[in-house]
């Protein structure tokens, strides 16, 4: 073989076969920095989607309610049915409300073609942020959640 060629096979090889450096350890530095970081943030997004989820509960069961005293004969007897259809759709979920109330309000809209009787039931719900996200019990976080809905009472419920 010739010098030159052995020269230049050295210089190629040394691209291959890197030195040693002063900072090794580096990337297990930087992910030690990054990953927690980054696992508090998809940790707070499931925790929001959570809280987003029961809400939507929340909803559901006040126009679950809303709907049941719209079906009722009179319409004096339409508290207590909403009221049971409305907590019947919060346990059904699985969402327990620490200070839950279910309120049913009646009301009149005017139309054209004389007034109809309305109903609107509001459900309150204080859900305690450990029942959602699974923490340590005692904390005393709750996120206050209401869910309202309006529902025309039917005009031939037979009375």
């Amino acid at each position: 073989m010739s010098r030159g060629f052995r020269a230049r096979l050295r210089s190629r090889s040394r691209l291959w076969w890197r030195p040693r450096r002063p900072d090794r350890g580096g990337v297990a530095i930087e992910a030690a920095i990054v990953v927690p970081p980054v696992v508090g943030l998809v940790l707070l997004a499931i925790a929001a989607g959570r809280v987003q989820t029961t809400a939507g509960t929340v909803e559901a069961a006040a126009r679950a309610g809303a709907r049941t005293a719209s079906l009722q004969r009179s319409v004096d007897g339409m508290d207590q049915p909403a009221a049971d259809s409305a907590r019947a759709t919060l346990n059904q979920q699985g969402v327990s409300c620490r200070n839950g109330d279910v309120r049913v309000r009646k009301g009149e809209l005017d139309l054209p073609g004389g007034p109809v009787a309305t109903v609107t039931v509001t459900v309150v719900c204080d859900v305690e942020l450990v029942d959602l996200l699974g923490g340590p019990a005692g904390l005393p976080v709750t996120k206050h959640l209401v869910g309202e809905f309006t529902s025309v009472v039917d005009r031939y419920r037979g009375t």
